[in-house]
């Protein structure tokens, strides 16, 4: 029998819950049979629903949680509410404990970050944990971070960062050794905050075996698909994320209002209807949806909250993915070349130093 991929989900978290994540946890099943959920939530709201949706039902345990967190609970009253309690610590849970081997949370963001951090700690020499998010580009998709985790990062965990970005564009592009940019004001040396010239200086001085370091990248870049793995901190990233989503609704808005204003209009829509099709696609943020915490130990996924049932399964494919390709093996092997190459630099130095 084909090993199966087990994947805890907080059933309550998001906008809309269970009315989501059950229908889409049984769109994810169907492009992955091999899936088996852990189920966590409140017993009057899902058992009714897995009755709707029996493929679900039958590839899943489910286990009841008093406690749901809700989408505006600060982080710190989450914990004392929600520790040990809650449909989102207990999915958390279950990847510490071995009985999941990644978590989904469509919940409160900070909530969880703080859940996940205080259940399953942060991997050794991480000081900080990033997420990642996927970033449709004109060569094809990139990785971001970080897009929120951390406000404010030093040089050594923008390192940090590079690595484990780069480890995730191994799990899912399938690339050897990404490329990676840190993102500037400007591509010259002398620009920038002094801790990202002094990341880029030092990914200079000490090549990563696991990726390959281009220099900085610009805004714009990001879009262009220049690198393969996009550094920054959590408020720089995060306002670019937002930025990115506006302005792809904007975008859509303006075309829905000129394709409808006049006959001829309506008419070219007609004749063009396959090339926008294949644009909304493109654009549609429910096929990117998911962000990852890196540098934890264990893997856990945030969905949009506000997302749909389509969106929350692409969510689960993304955790499918990334435990089907070993993302933690590898970002603990990329760690231990790094830091055992820092090791024998600084030897070397000492050496010459005598």
């Amino acid at each position: 029998m084909a090993k199966t991929i087990p994947i805890s989900l907080d059933v309550m978290g998001g906008d809309s819950g269970a009315d989501v994540v059950i229908p889409g946890a049984e769109i994810a099943l169907i492009r992955h049979p091999d899936i088996r959920y852990q189920l966590f939530g409140n017993e009057s709201i899902v058992k009714p629903l897995l009755d709707k949706y029996p493929r679900v039902r039958e590839a899943s345990t489910f286990q009841h949680c008093d406690v749901a967190i809700a989408m505006d609970t600060k982080p710190s009253q989450a914990l004392r509410q929600g520790r040990w309690r809650s449909s989102m610590w207990r999915s958390i849970e279950a990847v510490k404990t071995g009985d999941a081997a990644v978590a989904v949370s469509a919940g409160n963001t900070g909530a969880l970050m703080a859940m996940s951090k205080f259940c399953l700690r942060t991997m050794a020499n991480i000081e900080r944990p990033a997420i990642a998010a996927i970033w449709p580009t004109t060569r094809g998709e990139s990785v971001v971070l970080d897009v929120g985790a951390t406000i404010g990062a030093d040089a050594q965990q923008l390192i940090d960062f590079a690595i484990l970005g780069g480890a995730m564009a191994r799990a899912l592009f399938g690339i050897e050794r990404p490329t990676v940019g840190l993102l500037n004001i400007g591509v010259e040396e002398v620009k920038g905050l002094e801790e990202v010239r002094t990341a880029g200086r030092l990914m200079r001085e000490t090549p990563l075996r696991s990726v390959e370091y281009a220099g900085f990248v610009e805004g714009d870049d990001i879009g262009k698909g220049t690198v393969d793995v996009v550094v920054t901190e959590g408020f720089a990233g995060n306002i670019a994320l937002k930025t990115a989503e506006g302005t792809a609704k904007q975008i859509g808005g303006y075309l829905r209002s000129a394709m409808g204003r006049t006959l001829m209009s309506r008419l070219g829509y007609l004749f063009a209807k396959n090339a926008f099709d294949l644009l909304k696609a493109k654009m549609d943020p429910r096929k990117v949806n998911g962000g990852v915490f890196l540098g934890l130990n264990g893997i856990v996924i945030k969905s949009h909250g506000g997302t749909d049932a389509e969106g929350y399964a692409a969510a689960i494919d993304l955790a499918y993915d990334m435990v089907r390709n070993e993302l933690t093996h590898k970002i603990a092997q990329d760690l231990v070349h790094y830091h055992r190459g820092r090791f024998d630099t600084a030897a070397s130095t000492s050496k010459g130093d005598l």
